[in-house]
């Protein structure tokens, strides 16, 4: 049994900030992950050409922003780069194959009892703290929907964070299910490498490219949401024209808006508009039933699949193993309470990666837990010590 102040559970992005934020203000703190590496989402998880959606301005962690030599919109390779440094410059040790188990608050100490185990050797370990971090994140598990006769599909199907490249896939018929950034880049991807590629559009979405949200967010630095809102809007209809005829619908609300409220994000096309324009990829509604190789779609279409990749998200695996969820998290994983209180549970018990906000959310969270559970230790209230 080892006692810690505090309790770190996932060595993501979210993990590292929280425990550098800590190291700051000299708390003591362990980090458990699961995987045998920091940021397993980014290094295993992730396809090749993947490039950070906001500029680096906005998608640094506590302590430490982007180079001034690196990209605006950093590619993935250099992300991962970037992790390695962090982790080397303020000396964290996330303690790697360590898969939580239980998580459960023992009343009468007052303290938050871990078990764990060493995947390499199959001990259990148990660790007791004062505090405890749920930094597994919102995209812990990939999320494949129950589709009618889906069990039966003849073809190979995969979800979005085991893809990595389009070259196996030349000449091939493939769906991709989901039209977030994710299944629009990944189409964008296949199509280049030759593949057949269509894929499902459902809901509405804005379209805007990388300078568009960048120019968005730098507004609303100094001005209301809605006046950023208004600009950007004005100029994605402005840049794309009207896309309805090729299934693709602007919401009501404003990006930022929308974003906020719903932690959906926009599109940020990087090619994929074109190539649905030239009839390149394929544009479908709502699949009804799988026959084998054939998925029927809403307007009576049939088509023939070799292979489905399904780009519809991830899910927490908070409750899996925190059995005293009710303290934080909902049934389902997520924060109970709504952003941007979010962050903060009872009996010592906090989130970070929840916020919908990207790495700018798992700053600004992982700043608000350090200075919490200081003051909780030190009573220096309304100290911002972090930055």
């Amino acid at each position: 049994m080892e006692e810690v102040v505090v309790l770190i559970v996932g060595a993501g992005p979210s993990g590292l900030a929280v425990s550098n934020c800590l190291s700051h203000l000299s708390i003591p703190n362990i980090v458990l992950e699961r995987e045998d590496c920091s940021a397993s989402l980014w290094r295993k998880r992730s396809y090749d050409r993947l490039t950070l959606h906001l500029a680096k301005e906005f998608s640094s962690l506590p302590c430490m922003p982007h180079a001034s030599s690196s990209s605006t919109f950093m590619p993935r390779k250099c992300f991962i780069e970037y992790i390695d440094s962090y982790i080397s410059k303020f000396g964290i040790e996330p303690i790697y194959s360590r898969s939580v188990e239980s998580g459960l608050y023992v009343e009468n100490e007052k303290k938050w009892r871990v078990e764990a185990r060493n995947t390499l050797t199959q001990e259990k370990e148990v660790y007791v703290a004062q505090f405890l971090v749920v930094a597994t994140g919102e995209n812990s598990k990939g999320f494949i929907p129950e589709l009618p006769g889906l069990d039966g599909f003849k073809g190979k199907i995969i979800h979005s964070s085991e893809y990595k490249s389009g070259k196996d896939y030349e000449n091939k018929n493939v769906l991709v299910v989901g039209c977030g950034n994710s299944g629009m880049e990944i189409s964008y991807d296949l199509s280049n490498f030759g593949a057949h590629t269509s894929i499902v559009i459902r809901n509405p979405f804005h379209v805007l490219t990388r300078e568009m949200v960048y120019i968005g967010m730098l507004l609303c630095k100094y001005v209301p949401m809605t006046i950023a809102d208004s600009v950007v809007t004005f100029l994605g209809k402005l840049w794309y024209g009207d896309l309805t005829s090729f299934g693709i619908h602007r919401p009501a609300k404003g990006p930022f808006h929308l974003k906020l409220a719903s932690g959906k994000t926009p599109v940020i096309d990087i090619g994929t508009i074109k190539k649905i324009e030239s009839g390149d990829i394929k544009v479908l509604p709502k699949i009804v039933r799988i026959n084998g190789n054939n998925v029927v779609f809403e307007n009576s279409v049939v088509k023939r699949f070799d292979e489905i990749i399904f780009a519809t998200g991830y899910k927490s695996t908070a409750n899996y193993w925190l059995k005293d969820y009710k303290y934080i998290m909902n049934k389902d994983g997520m924060p109970k309470r709504p952003y941007p209180h979010h962050w903060k549970g009872e009996n010592g018990i906090y989130c970070v990666g929840f916020s919908k906000q990207g790495l700018a959310g798992i700053t600004r969270d992982s700043v608000a837990i350090a200075n919490d559970i200081d003051e909780v230790l030190h009573g220096m209230e309304g100290k911002i010590k972090v930055t």
